[in-house]
């Protein structure tokens, strides 16, 4: 009922996928479109509570998170601890994060776990996409951010896996029911849209 209630309220749908053929030695993004595609096996219930969690390769408990645990947890599957380097950066460069919620200094347990400073750090760290109304502009591995009509931050990773249509790609992100893989691209506004590889 829950994620009938999410679904109705943020337009995504949860339609059959086309097959989308990848190469068989798949580069970066794809294996990082394919580490996304894994974790929505994962039951997870969202869960935005604020963790005490190890540092590094930190993690909030495994059948628990958030949209930023989408993108955490996909990176950490090829070898790649956004709570590091998230922390590492913001650390040298504090003033370059939002302070919107009046910290002093950083936090390992929820820095990396905030979409606005996942933004800065992919600006910073990756590369910054167009944001344009053009499915064919956004491929598996990007990532997205979005203001959601609550005016919440969101994130999510495009995958390779197109809607029934074949006119876009499908996106996993977390907005209440769980780790899923769903189309909307284009369900709220586009704040963002990156590319990130150590």
């Amino acid at each position: 009922m829950r994620t009938l209630l999410f679904l109705l309220l943020f337009g995504c749908t949860n339609t059959p996928t086309a097959q989308v053929t990848t190469p068989v030695n798949k580069g970066f993004y794809e294996k990082l479109s394919d580490a996304a595609l894994l974790i929505t096996h994962d039951n997870v219930s969202y869960d935005s509570a604020y963790y005490q969690i190890p540092y590094p390769d930190g993690d909030v408990p495994k059948d628990r998170g958030v949209c930023t645990d989408v993108v955490i947890r996909s990176y950490r599957k090829l070898g790649i601890d956004l709570q590091k380097e998230v922390h590492e950066d913001m650390a040298a460069n504090f003033a370059s994060y939002p302070k919107t919620w009046g910290l002093k200094t950083t936090d390992t347990n929820i820095d990396h776990r905030r979409v606005p400073n996942l933004q800065v750090f992919f600006t910073r760290k990756g590369e910054v996409k167009t944001v344009s109304g053009k499915a064919a502009d956004y491929k598996p591995g990007d990532i997205v951010t979005w203001m959601l009509a609550s005016n919440r931050p969101h994130i999510g990773i495009v995958v390779d896996k197109k809607n029934t249509q074949g006119n876009r790609y499908l996106m996993v992100h977390n907005i209440g029911g769980g780790q899923v893989v769903q189309d909307c691209l284009f369900a709220y506004k586009i704040t963002g849209h990156y590319r990130y590889k150590k």
